[in-house]
């Protein structure tokens, strides 16, 4: 059986999280809430040549996790079938002592279908890889440059609540993708597709939906944003250091239905490890073939969609850079974000800037909408 893989000693720390979990929690009933403790097994992908050396044994981990099931308060609870917001800590043992072991925190919605059976979780949050990248004691860890690096992870799986009593079981799969987004380098990043399998536990007999109210109408014209987003990276050069940069966006959308906008936009990238790294590779790799007044500018334009989901919203664009004469990175270019309305116009943001599976700047940032 599978479980008879796990460690002893990593089976302790999910024991010690789950109790500290549950102890945070209040042993009272609460309405709507579910506890859920999954264990998983799976494979890292081999993605890139380069951590091809760190792929030698299946993973295995836990994911414990708080949900709250919308009530019918606010009229997206209704609009997406009353979803699930709640938090989730994971533990994942890579089983390979260069590679180290991962511990995350994330924040999390589930969306359910076929009659709340199908269960699509999305999450994102923050881990902990506790045997990074280090140039004298671990130089073969080019996965992780940084203890510390955001992380996603998505979950599909067949949840039946209450089979017992208030105690449930699900089963499915899980996507868990580690990367710091070369905010300091090295970072080839890991991608893990597990199974994972799990019991869960409702903190009441019965969960409270409220009656749908009436819809408010939303306004359909066009509508104007303007975005700065800064941060800090590293080039793939290690030991070249941090460096910040800016971002500006423009962007244009019109709003399809309540659920969500089309856009289309153009980006201003203003990289300083890039204008940095242009130089020293036209002077120490002539095998590159850069001239060192390369532009280190880049121009892009890009069509996306905004996803409505109360003041939080999620923001998915590809791109095409109209000018780039440092073309290391090909022509087209992805991005992931999350926006958070302060007001209807003014907004925070947080996104991931990448080149397919290679990850360039995790973003943050200020926006308006007009």
């Amino acid at each position: 059986m599978i479980f008879c893989n796990v460690t002893r000693g990593f089976c302790k720390q999910a024991v010690v999280a789950c109790f500290f979990l549950v102890s945070a929690f209040s042993v009272k009933a609460q309405e709507n809430w579910s506890f859920t403790a999954q264990y998983y097994q799976g494979s890292i992908l081999p993605h890139s040549k380069n951590i091809s050396h760190l792929i030698t044994n299946k993973p295995t981990g836990f994911l414990l996790s708080f949900n709250h099931r919308t009530t019918g308060d606010k009229e997206w609870h209704h609009m997406y079938r009353f979803p699930e917001v709640g938090f989730s800590i994971h533990t994942q043992n890579n089983h390979n002592e260069t590679l180290g072991n991962l511990y995350g925190f994330y924040g999390h919605y589930n969306f359910y279908f076929l009659n709340r059976k199908l269960q699509l979780r999305i999450a994102q949050g923050v881990a902990y890889a506790d045997n990074p990248y280090n140039k004298e004691t671990n130089f073969r860890n080019v996965a992780y440059g940084s203890k510390l690096m955001p992380s996603t992870y998505f979950m599909i799986c067949y949840d039946q609540p209450r089979i017992w009593q208030n105690i449930g079981v699900n089963a499915g799969f899980s996507f868990v993708h580690h990367s710091n987004a070369t905010i300091k380098s090295p970072n080839t990043s890991t991608n893990t597709l597990a199974f994972n399998v799990g019991l869960s536990y409702h903190f009441s007999d019965e969960d409270v939906v409220n009656k749908p109210s009436s819809f408010a109408q939303h306004p359909m014209q066009m509508r104007y944003n303007l975005l700065f987003r800064t941060g800090v990276n590293e080039s793939h050069i290690i030991g070249m250091g941090q460096k910040p940069f800016y971002h500006i966006t423009a962007i244009a959308e019109k709003p399809l239905n309540d659920y969500g906008a089309a856009q289309i936009g153009a980006d201003l990238f203003l990289s300083n490890s890039l204008k940095e790294l242009i130089p020293f590779l036209a002077t120490s790799f002539p095998e590159e073939n850069m001239h060192a007044d390369t532009d280190w500018k880049r121009v892009g334009v890009f069509v996306g969609y905004e996803w409505y989901l109360n003041k939080l919203t999620a923001e998915a664009n590809v791109g095409y850079y109209i000018h780039d004469e440092y073309k290391k990175n090909g022509s087209l270019y992805q991005r992931l974000g999350m926006r958070y309305y302060v007001t209807p116009n003014v907004f925070g943001v947080m996104s991931l800037k990448t080149h397919f599976a290679k990850a360039e700047a995790f973003e943050v940032g200020v926006g308006y909408k007009l």
